[in-house]
Formats: structure tokens, sequence, C-alpha cells
């Protein structure tokens, strides 16, 4: 990149810069355009436009020409769709720079940049607003260093606390930097890639939204099956819902050539779904259809329109091979022929996606089992049962109900690869419930290897594949299957939090600070992520800034885990001892590795070993993270560590 122009240099040497701002903000946008014309940078805004001009061309190559994008935030501008879609390009070549006209907050989404507050600038250029702004312009340009990320405080969640299925994860292997730098999120679109965004609900019913959404995931689905297609994954996909006008912004975020929208009206027995493949380059309709049809006829509905987006999208397969793939056997494939029983499992998913407590999860366990009641051999169903008990078992603290629900998660998935043994989130779900439950990576080892092989396009299927396998010591396999797990789903938090625990256990703490920062910016809310960067940054030694993470952690096991080991390694005995009293007087009878981390980091290897014998016999989970986890550094000389982890199958 260029540096400003010189008295002798020439235009091709100059830093170019794209300011964006909302029209409304205009009149206090000028100052900063010519501040930085008078610093000697080239600069780029909408009223250089000339006549005649194609206002979305035009505008596009000067922001994806741009050495720097400067954002003006606002109260107006925050709501701007084009202000944001800016900023993203911004963002994700790592050359944005963010200002504030009124002391505002930017959108969730870029709050991980630092501002810079121009809201009391006296509107001179040589102010030292102006001066920081010349600095930030000259350093994301060059390349030298990027606006420093800042941690949200995320606010509570339950979920996600259990090992291989993005949740708290480690992993032994490296190998992100190609996400860490965007050159994987940049990449071209494949012609054959597509993102089916979740349909509108046009029926007037708001509860009826769990079946519009439903459709749309369903027939997403069903195009996954088709091994010659790239299927955008659900998360990232419904991040976009409100978006879908905007198709040519969600084909570029989502790095797709094609996006399936549609809306879906329902009267009593009757259905209406409009849906329109378009092309993400310039919004152009390649096919659009209006179906009116019984409910009753809703699977056969929803293989037509798969079957006739699989045509147009993949020259490559006969139109028998797709009849094979897409449409064949629905019950093969884990479906049902009965729509009540479908209605019921697409209840059950809502709730399941939706929710955040144990009561609306066990309302989600009532419909799968309503659903498995009216089809006993419905999987998909069978599946998704498995995946909530364990969700359950995560968060009810009745040690012995733990067992039960566990036992029946592999029961449930047990009987959804009977039904349908090609089913990848079946052997997924099993794989998952013997490993957390049962503390059995031998016995996991062949469903998750099995998932992987049936389900190459599940960015789910995939990310709790590679945290299994980083576990096991299978580094290269884990690393190729997070990637292609971001690759499909490049706005899921979870996914960069399995990313960053990735990192973490590569002992690249920079990277897995990056990783767990971008979680928190897609959500503030997610769990774990500030006590995984707590842990980074304690582990070099920046105790303050530890300390302040662990704080903004929800869960409090992990809070407070890692405030009595942070403490203690600023030297505050005191502090450290009262947040390891409140680990065991609130969180006693599951906490038992997280108290031998913290006796490991004191220095106290003996009070360790008994913590983790004391995790063997109660059967916790946190002991599959012992073998990468380096928290227990300390102990791994000790007589008897290496034969604990055997005994876990994890050596």
């Amino acid at each position: 990149m260029a540096s400003p122009v010189s008295a002798t240099g020439g235009a091709e040497d100059e830093t170019s810069v794209f300011v964006s701002y909302s029209r409304a903000d205009q009149k206090r946008a000028m100052p900063v355009i010519h501040a930085l014309e008078q610093a000697g940078f080239r600069v780029w805004w909408d009223g250089l436009l000339e006549g005649g001009d194609n206002f979305l061309p035009t505008t596009a190559a000067a922001l994806e020409g741009a050495d720097a994008v400067v954002v003006l935030w606002s109260k107006t501008s925050v709501d701007s769709h084009w202000v944001r879609d800016e900023a993203t390009s911004g963002r994700d070549r790592h050359c944005l720079v963010p200002l504030s006209l009124d002391g505002v907050q930017p959108p969730l989404g870029f709050r991980q940049f630092q501002v810079i507050d121009i809201a009391k600038w006296n509107g001179r250029p040589d102010a030292p607003e102006m001066a920081q702004l010349v600095r930030a312009v000259g350093l994301v340009s060059s390349g030298a260093a990027r606006p420093r990320p800042i941690a949200p405080s995320p606010a509570a969640s339950r979920r996600g606390v259990l090992i291989g299925g993005g949740a708290v994860a480690l992993a032994a292997v490296g190998g992100l930097t190609a996400w860490g730098t965007g050159l994987i999120g940049g990449r071209r679109a494949a012609g054959n890639s597509i993102a089916v965004l979740p349909f509108k609900n046009l029926s007037g019913d708001a509860s009826q939204d769990y079946f519009s959404d439903g459709l749309s995931e369903e027939l997403r689905s069903a195009l996954a099956r088709n091994r010659t297609l790239r299927i955008a994954a659900p998360t990232s996909s419904a991040g976009l819902r409100d978006q879908s006008a905007d198709v040519i912004s969600v084909a570029s975020k989502l790095s797709v050539a094609n996006v399936l929208r549609g809306s879906v009206r329902r009267d009593a027995n009757k259905l209406r779904i409009a849906v329109e493949l378009i092309a993400g380059k310039d919004a152009s309709i390649q096919w659009s259809q209006t179906f009116d049809r019984l409910v009753t006829d809703v699977f056969a509905m929803q293989s037509e329109i798969a079957n006739t987006v699989a045509k147009m999208l993949s020259s490559e397969i006969t139109a028998q091979e797709i009849a094979k793939g897409i449409s064949g056997d629905r019950l093969q494939l884990g479906g049902t022929a009965n729509v009540a029983a479908f209605e019921a499992y697409l209840k059950g998913k809502a709730l399941a996606e939706a929710s955040s407590d144990e009561p609306s999860d066990r309302a989600a366990l009532a419909q799968f089992d309503a659903a498995i009641k009216l089809d006993p051999d419905y999987a998909s169903a069978l599946a998704a049962r498995s995946k909530i008990l364990v969700v359950i078992a995560n968060e009810t603290s009745q040690g012995a109900e733990i067992r039960g629900l566990f036992e029946h998660a592999i029961d449930s998935a047990r009987r959804g690869i009977t039904a349908a043994p090609a089913l990848a989130e079946a052997h997924s779900a099993l794989g998952y419930a013997l490993y957390n439950g049962r503390l059995d990576p031998k016995a996991a080892r062949e469903h998750y290897d099995r998932s992987r092989e049936l389900g190459a396009g599940d960015a789910d299927v995939l990310r709790t594949y590679a945290l299994f396998c980083a576990y096991t010591g299978r580094a290269a396999d884990a690393n190729a299957a997070i990637e292609s797990s971001l690759s499909l789903d490049p706005l899921n938090p979870g996914a960069f939090r399995a990313a960053g625990y990735i990192s973490y256990a590569a002992r690249d703490y920079p990277q897995t600070i990056a990783m767990m920062r971008k979680a928190l910016s897609l959500n503030p809310k997610m769990s774990t992520a500030n006590a995984a960067i707590g842990n980074a940054l304690y582990l070099t030694s920046k105790y303050a800034d530890s300390i302040a993470a662990f704080q903004a952690e929800p869960l409090e096991m992990f809070k407070l885990a890692g405030l009595a080991i942070a403490h203690h390694g600023a030297r505050n005995q005191a502090a450290a001892k009262a947040a390891a009293d409140q680990l065991d007087a609130c969180c006693r009878a599951n906490a038992s590795y997280q108290q031998a981390q913290v006796f490991a980091q004191w220095g106290d290897a003996k009070a360790a070993m008994d913590k983790l014998g004391e995790a063997a016999r109660v059967r916790d989970s946190g002991l599959l993270l012992a073998a990468t986890d380096p928290m227990l550094d300390p102990l791994r000389k000790q007589a008897g560590f290496q034969q604990l982890i055997s005994r876990q199958g994890l050596s």
C-alpha cells in the first residue's frame, strides 16, 4: 500500500481513502474530508460522482479499491444499511478506521474496534483528533497496524459449555491464520454456491414463524445433500434475514454466488409459497415461482423446489442423480411422511434454537417427543432429541439426573441411526453423547468419523468433528474441518469461538484473543469467550487485563476459576483465595476440574492431582480437556498424570 503523497509524489503514490457517512451528516462530514485531503490523502466521497454515473458500480469500485475506509458513525448512520455495508467492507479487508461524530457507539458487529471520538472536535485540521485520524489511516493503509480490538461485555448465557459441539473446546491445531487475515472469507464465490434465507411469514400470525423458518431450513438441508453444491450454513444465513432485500450484500457477506429467498402464506389447510433464485453479483432473478398446495403436499413441494434449484446450479449431475440425491427416499434421509410429526419437529427446532433456559429446552424436548410418538422412525427428530437432552444435562445440577439424561441421549441417537443410517446429524449426536456423557472417545470416534463422511456440507457437523479430532490428536483432520466449517458459516459466533480454542491449545494466544473477540462481536452474549481471552492474557503475564476479561465472563464457574488463577498471578493472594472459596461454595459438585486448574497454577500439585482424581470419579467432562489444557502444564511430569489421561482414552 502507498503512503500519503509526498512533495514529489504523483497520484499513483497516494493513499486512497473512502469516506462513508449518512447523507444527513454531510455538513459534518465535509470538514473531515477536507482535513484528510490536506494531510495528503486522495479522498473519495459520494459528492464526487459525476452526472450520469451509475451509483452502485462506481461506489463499489471506489470502496473496494480504497486503502482505508473511514466511517463516520452517528445516531443517523448507525441505522443506514449503506453505511453498514461500506463499514463491513473496511472491516473485512482490515482497513477500517471508525469515527464517532456525536459520541454514539457503532452498531453490533463493529464495536471490536477502537473508535476516534470527534464529537468535541473544533474543526481545525491540526487538532489532536485529526492527528489521530491521520495516524490511523497511515497505519491501516500500510498494513503496519489495525484498529485495536476491545472486548465487549457479554450478558449471561447458559448454553454451550460441553465439549465437541461448538462449545467449550480445546484443540491441538493451528493453521487459522487465513481466517485471521481474512483470506478465506474474501475468496471468490463458486458458481454452485447458494444461501437459503429464512422465508418470510406472510400469514399475519407471528406464531407461525416456526413453519416458514423451518420450511426454508428443510429446503436448505435437502440441497446440502447434493455434494456438487456449496450451501451456506443456516446460522449465518439466518443472521441476514433482515437484509434479504439487499441480495448483493448478502451474497458478498456469505461468499455465495446465489441467494434463494421466499415467503410462506398459510391459511387453514392451504399453503402459498413464493420463491426466487437470485444472482448475487447483480441481483438478477434467475428463476421464480409461486406454489399453491395443500399442507399435506408440503413434502412434494419441497422436493420440486430443491430439484429445480439443483438443476440450475449444477450442470455436472444428471436428473437421475438429482432425484436420487435430493428428492429420493425421504425416510432414508431422516425425514417423515407425517405432516403432524413434521410440524412438531419444526416447533421443537424453533424452541431449541431460540431458548436460553432449561424450561424452554424442556418444551423443545416435549415437541420432539410428540414428533417421535407420531412417527417412531423419524430420524431427524430422534437426533434433535438426543442433542437437546445433552443441553438439558448441561443445564441441570442434579448428578443422578445428568447420567440418565446422557443415557437417554445415547439411546435416542442410536434409534435415529437405525432408522436412517446415512443421517450425518444422528451419527454426530451419538458421538457427542458418548464423548461427553460416558467420556468414551474410542466409542465416539466411529460415529464422529461417519458424520464427517456423510456431512461434508454441514457446518455444525464439521465443527463438532473438528473439535473431537483436536482432542484426540488428529491435528490435520481437525484443521481441515474447522476451516471448512468457517467457510460455510462465516457469521456464526460459535464457529469462531471453536477456532479460538483451537489456537489456545496450540499456544497461539494472540490468535486465541482475536478469534474470541470475533465471536463476541457477532454475539456479545457468547459464553466462555471472555474466559478464554482471560486465559490467554494470563498465560502471557497480562494479569490486570486477564482479571478484567474474567470479570466479564457470564458463567460463574469459569469466571471464578479464572479470577482465582489471575489474582494469584498478580500476587494478590487474598483475592485469589476469595475467588477459590466462592468457586467451592457455588459449584463444588461440578467444578472438580476447574479446581484442579486453580491448584495447578497455584503450584500445589498434590491438591491438583487429588481434584483430577475426584473429577474422574464423578465423570467430569472437563477431563476431556486435560490432554491439551495449558493450565495443567505444571502437572505433566507428575506421577499418575499420564496414567489418568490414558484411562480416559485421551493419550
